[in-house]
């Protein structure tokens, strides 16, 4: 296990040693999306009963933070590894495959928590939503992080170049990231874009991870969670299945 959290400390320090970048710049930018979201809508829309829509945002922004910067640390360090050629020494220590996914998916899920916690006690401030059930919150943080991280994963070793990667991002993660239900309950949606939302793992995650603080959601949060697991399970085997083969690593 020496190598594991080696490889897992490393890339732990890796976006830590540039912490303004990688966790003050992500903080600060959620903090302007709710500062200029809630002085325009807070008096205009109250997306469930009893709940201000500042306090409704809040969550969707924490968890958009965390599955954003889970994608963008495995995927980074991957792609940067292999332009530069030092992923090789990455590959040459004893490492077993798990070891190799789970150092590069942990050390990714913590940047996504760590920002998402920056985000939320930077809320502290403004109306900060109850905490009605806080298992539920854990339980969507853990998975949706992990997801993303290891979808991170399947990015980086999929692309050759760093354009590759920001199409990856641009056109796969941020529309899906924006058409998930951070900004709005998809009931206040016609229906074909309702239907649409349905089909989108992250509204699954997003909407889950809010009822654990306020006890409502569009979704049942067990529906919720089951999509969430499937999702991990599909693309986290996918991730180890192409690290267990070498695709674009050993080759």
């Amino acid at each position: 296990m020496q190598g594991f959290y080696t490889l897992f400390y490393k890339e732990v320090l890796r976006f830590w040693k540039v912490a303004f970048q990688t966790v003050a710049a992500p903080v600060l930018t959620a903090l302007m999306y709710l500062l200029i979201f809630a002085h325009v809508l807070d008096s205009h829309i109250q997306p469930y009963p009893g709940v201000q829509y500042t306090a409704f945002l809040i969550p969707g922004l924490v968890m958009m933070s965390v599955l954003q910067n889970s994608f963008a640390n495995s995927s980074s360090s991957l792609i940067q590894s292999k332009v530069t050629g030092s992923l090789i020494f990455a590959l040459l220590p004893p490492l077993s495959h798990l070891e190799f996914f789970l150092a590069y998916m942990l050390a990714a899920m913590v940047r996504g928590l760590v920002v998402g916690t920056g985000v939320l006690l930077m809320t502290i401030w403004f109306n900060l939503p109850a905490f009605a059930h806080p298992l539920w919150i854990l339980v969507f943080a853990l998975t949706s992080s992990a997801m993303m991280a290891a979808l991170g994963i399947l990015a980086g070793i999929w692309a050759e170049k760093y354009d590759q990667l920001a199409a990856f991002q641009n056109f796969l993660i941020m529309p899906l990231t924006f058409l998930s239900g951070v900004f709005y309950s998809i009931h206040s949606l016609p229906a074909f874009w309702q239907g649409v939302s349905s089909w989108n793992p992250i509204f699954y995650m997003i909407d889950g991870f809010r009822y654990g603080f306020f006890g409502v959601s569009d979704v049942s949060p067990w529906h919720a969670f089951a999509v969430a697991a499937l999702s991990l399970l599909i693309i986290g085997s996918a991730a180890y299945t192409l690290i267990k083969s070498g695709y674009k690593l050993r080759q």
